[in-house]
């Protein structure tokens, strides 16, 4: 009886209705762009006396966020959160704040001193920086609609 291959076998393989990169192809770009992001955060973070994690968690406080939202973004479990927010406080980048519509909850709030330290990580991304100016404006509004596409609820 013949087997039938695994999904996992069969992703990437040649679709006969569709032309270019397969899924693996895809995966595997996506993968060294990461990479590359990842690597020139690390630097950069490094530069401030942080960690890639510390600095990846800073970058989300865009807005106050709770503990446990910041342990779904980093993909981490909430016990890691607690060490990772201690230490940032601890240098004042952040802040936890009980939420006024549940006190049970604790958001994390970067402050000032925290705010311009992302500015200056970003703006130490020197490899990043260079990729992305290598894109027209074209080509960067298309990169940024075709990221969206991929995780539309916003979910990494």
């Amino acid at each position: 009886m013949p087997r039938t291959p695994a999904a996992h076998e069969t992703a990437g393989a040649p679709d006969p209705q569709r032309s270019g990169p397969t899924y693996v192809e895809l995966m595997e770009r996506l993968a060294r762009a990461a990479a590359g992001y990842y690597r020139d955060l690390t630097a950069s973070a490094a530069e401030h006396g942080l960690t890639m994690a510390q600095a990846k968690m800073l970058t989300l406080l865009r807005q106050p966020l709770p503990m446990r939202a910041l342990a779904g973004l980093l993909a981490c479990d909430a016990s890691n959160i607690t060490g990772l927010v201690d230490r940032l406080e601890a240098q004042g980048l952040v802040s936890r704040h009980l939420d006024p519509g549940d006190r049970r909850v604790k958001n994390v709030v970067a402050t000032e001193k925290g705010v311009e330290v992302v500015r200056l990580i970003r703006a130490g991304m020197r490899a990043t920086s260079a990729a992305f100016n290598r894109l027209d404006d074209d080509d960067r509004r298309a990169l940024y609609e075709l990221l969206g596409r991929l995780h539309p609820d916003g979910t990494p």
